[in-house]
């Protein structure tokens, strides 16, 4: 493993050494969507650690909740519009990060469920569409945060993925192979800025998440998967903050947590 810099050494200890990030520190947290949604759990874990987070989701009125619902909770939190499939769309996101800063951790979050569709029936602006969600948001998100954290000290990058960018299934192909990409994307990261003491490529591969959205996308699972088979949001956005506070020289790259039960 390589060394980290002298620079990163000063930087107060984190996150070479474990723990909790600097309380003074900026968590930006991208593709957030519904209250319910794993976005919004890691944003209100990471608040309840000390961090002032930045929720950034394309519906006004879903981060809003969000952010309210951490403010509740004791937190702070600030809500920006804005599409993390475009550099257009990051802006103004970007800006209230470097206003608040200095940018600590970053996680990219956007996914979504209803891009099942068969190769015959699948055009090429859908895969387009899905790819630049899935795979270059991710890259967009880490290139804007690795650019920060490079002369601050470090930071933390990371990224939800999914069992489909392990294992790809029939009519998922363009989501799979984003997917696939987002974990590309991350572990070049890692490689490029690991000896910068940026800990990045950590991708947390979940399986399926116990809640309405995977009801409706497949309705089939709420009869094959027992309860204790499934993943809740809490406990993703724990693993989230368990990886984050880890000391250098136990960093996971990438760690899954799917469950072992019957595939859907």
């Amino acid at each position: 493993m390589a060394q980290p810099t002298e620079e990163a050494q000063n930087f107060g200890g984190w996150p070479v050494n474990g723990g909790a990030p600097p309380a003074d520190g900026v968590a930006w947290v991208v593709g957030v969507g519904a209250k319910q949604g794993t976005g919004a759990a890691v944003a209100r874990r990471f608040a309840a650690g000390g961090l002032h987070v930045v929720v950034t989701g394309r519906t006004k009125e879903k981060i809003a909740e969000v952010v309210e619902d951490i403010r509740s909770r004791g937190g702070r939190a600030t809500a920006v519009v804005g599409d993390a499939g475009t550099e257009a769309g990051l802006q103004e996101s970007l800006a209230t990060v470097d206003e608040l800063g200095p940018l600590v951790v970053a996680t990219y979050n956007a996914g979504g469920s209803q891009w099942r569709s068969s190769m015959l029936d699948m055009d090429a602006e859908f895969f387009e569409s899905v790819w630049r969600t899935n795979c270059f948001g991710a890259f967009l998100t880490g290139r804007e945060s690795a650019r920060r954290m490079v002369g601050r000290g470090g930071g933390a990058i990371l990224f939800t993925g999914s069992v489909s960018g392990v294992i790809a299934r029939p009519k998922l192909a363009a989501y799979a192979s984003a997917k696939f990409g987002q974990r590309a994307v991350a572990q070049a990261l890692a490689r490029e800025f690991g000896p910068r003491n940026i800990h990045v490529a950590n991708i947390i591969v979940h399986g399926p998440i116990d809640g309405d959205r995977l009801n409706s996308a497949f309705p089939q699972a709420k009869d094959r998967r027992p309860k204790d088979g499934m993943l809740d949001i809490e406990q993703i956005a724990e693993t989230f903050w368990q990886v984050l506070v880890q000391p250098r020289t136990a960093w996971t790259q990438e760690m899954d947590i799917r469950p072992y039960c019957e595939e859907f």
